[in-house]
C-alpha cells in the first residue's frame, strides 16, 4: 500500500505564489512518474503536470511558463512551484504516483486525499 501527502494549499491573492509538496510512502519499489491533477468545482479532474523519473516533465498549456513540477528521488517527493497565479487556477489539486512494487510488477497508481488552492482578492 502506498500513500501519498499533500501540503502547501491556501488561499493566495492573484499574481501571488504557492509551492505544493507531495510525499509518497509505502510499498515502492521504483517510481515511474508523478504527476498533479486539478478539479475546479463543477469542471472534471485534469492533468496540470507531470515529471518522471528521468526528470521529463510535461504541463498544461494553461499552467506553461507559470507553474514548475520538480522532484527528488530519494525522498519519493514531487513539488509544483505556482506563480503568477490565477482565479482560474483556484481548485482541488491532487497529486498521483506510478510506481512499481517489485522489478516487474506494476506499475500501479496511487492517489492522494488533495489539497485545496484558492486564489482570490
Amino acid at each position: 500500500q502506498v500513500q501519498l501527502v499533500e501540503s502547501g494549499g491556501g488561499l493566495v491573492q492573484p499574481g501571488g505564489s504557492l509551492r505544493l509538496s507531495c510525499v509518497a510512502s509505502g510499498s515502492i519499489f521504483s517510481i515511474n512518474a508523478m504527476r498533479w491533477y486539478r478539479q475546479a468545482p463543477g469542471k472534471q479532474r485534469e492533468l496540470v503536470a507531470a515529471i518522471t523519473s528521468g526528470s521529463r516533465t510535461n504541463y498544461a498549456d494553461s499552467v506553461k511558463g507559470r507553474f514548475t513540477i520538480s522532484g527528488d528521488n530519494a525522498k519519493n517527493t514531487v513539488y509544483l512551484q505556482m506563480n503568477s497565479l490565477k482565479p482560474e487556477d483556484t481548485a482541488v489539486y491532487y497529486c498521483n504516483v506510478e510506481f512499481r512494487v517489485a522489478p516487474g510488477v506494476g506499475p500501479f497508481g496511487s492517489w492522494g486525499p488533495g489539497t485545496k488552492v484558492t486564489v482570490s482578492s
